[in-house]
């Protein structure tokens, strides 16, 4: 993983400086987040295990216990247990805005405080999440947890390259470089070999993408250039296969949420393509031999960023009011592509959205640390 000197003097001077060092600056204080503050009371695991339910499970009217829980597509049921999940994300808000200040101020306190967050919350032995997602998106009276839970991690993405930016600070110690990317490897290792993460390997929509976006950057973390290359052919035999010829994803827009599904899914493509793009084999250019492209999937959603009343297909059932929010594709390929309108996009969308859905949508907290 390499950083871009002209890409890093751009952060330097971005726009979002005040409001990265005020998070920052709150972050100093906040509370550490540990995946053992809540307890999922319907998980065989033990404290120290990730457990989520599946978003769109409902309890059967018709049933005397709501057992087994019945599917509402698209639609989020706030009584499931979704705490580790925002204890997760919010453990990763707080490193990538404190590695986020440490890279613009070289100031120590944050580098500090990020490696609490990260030691406490990976390698601690009473407080550490251990590296599997075995009891993610299970459905009360169905299983214990799904292959597609392993989507819950995407914010994970941003840890490795929240870690590199803290690299050149003396309290990143040897045994906390060696632990926290043990801990990758280990996810990783169970992300490739587990029953559930083959499933959740081998599905044909955005779980798919989201699956190999988190394999590329934790193979490159962890030095798996083998992986890496494998993931790169992947991208381009497999995932592309997904899209239509003229950009559009048929799988997403079929959805009740079409809208949110479709930037989503081109969000986490574009991650891809930024993380595993080389000199040699740039996926940004790439292009398959029916025209497949990552340019085509951004220029078939561009006009309904910047205009949604011109989005032909049926609103979302959900949220369709929160989007488009700041998504990190706008970055990447606002530059990588030279497509100016998504970077004045991403500019003048609100910093932080107020809308759980479009947070918890969002894999990168900050793509300037990816750039």
């Amino acid at each position: 993983m390499t950083s871009n000197p002209k890409c890093s003097a751009f952060f330097l001077s971005c726009p979002d400086k005040n409001q990265i060092l005020k998070q920052a600056k709150a972050a100093l204080d906040a509370p550490i987040p540990h995946i053992t503050d809540a307890i999922c009371p319907q998980s065989p695991g033990s404290v120290h295990d990730y457990c989520s339910n599946g978003d769109y499970w409902w309890p059967d009217p018709a049933s005397p216990d709501g057992l087994p829980y019945i599917r509402r597509d698209g639609e989020s049921n706030p009584d499931n247990f979704h705490e580790h999940r925002r204890l997760l994300r919010r453990m990763g808000d707080l490193v990538v805005s404190l590695s986020s200040a440490y890279s613009l101020t070289k100031e120590e306190r944050f580098a500090r405080q990020a490696v609490t967050v990260l030691k406490e919350f990976f390698l601690d032995e009473d407080t550490k999440m251990n590296p599997h997602l075995s009891y993610a998106q299970s459905i009360p009276g169905i299983c214990t947890g799904r292959g597609i839970g392993i989507i819950d991690t995407i914010h994970l993405a941003d840890i490795p390259y929240a870690f590199q930016a803290l690299c050149k600070s003396p309290s990143v110690t040897e045994e906390i470089r060696h632990g926290i990317k043990d801990w990758f490897s280990q996810y990783l290792g169970w992300m490739l070999t587990s029953e559930n993460g083959i499933e959740e390997m081998n599905t044909s929509n955005n779980h798919s993408v989201c699956f190999f976006m988190q394999a590329a950057v934790f193979s490159l973390f962890t030095g798996n250039e083998l992986l890496a290359g494998l993931c790169r052919r992947h991208y381009k035999e497999v995932l592309l296969k997904q899209m239509e010829v003229n950009g559009a994803f048929p799988r997403e827009l079929d959805r009740t949420k079409p809208y949110n599904y479709s930037i989503f899914i081109v969000d986490n493509l574009a991650a891809i393509c930024q993380a595993l793009s080389t000199p040699e084999d740039n996926l940004w250019e790439y292009e398959d031999s029916d025209g497949r492209s990552m340019k085509k999937a951004v220029s078939f959603l561009l006009p309904y960023l910047l205009d949604k009343s011109l989005w032909p297909y049926p609103p979302d059932v959900m949220h369709f009011d929160a989007f488009p929010a700041r998504a990190s594709f706008m970055m990447f390929a606002g530059y990588r592509l030279g497509i100016p309108q998504l970077v004045k996009l991403y500019e003048k969308l609100p910093f932080e959205s107020d809308n759980e859905e479009a947070r918890r949508n969002a894999a990168i907290r900050q793509p300037f640390l990816w750039m």
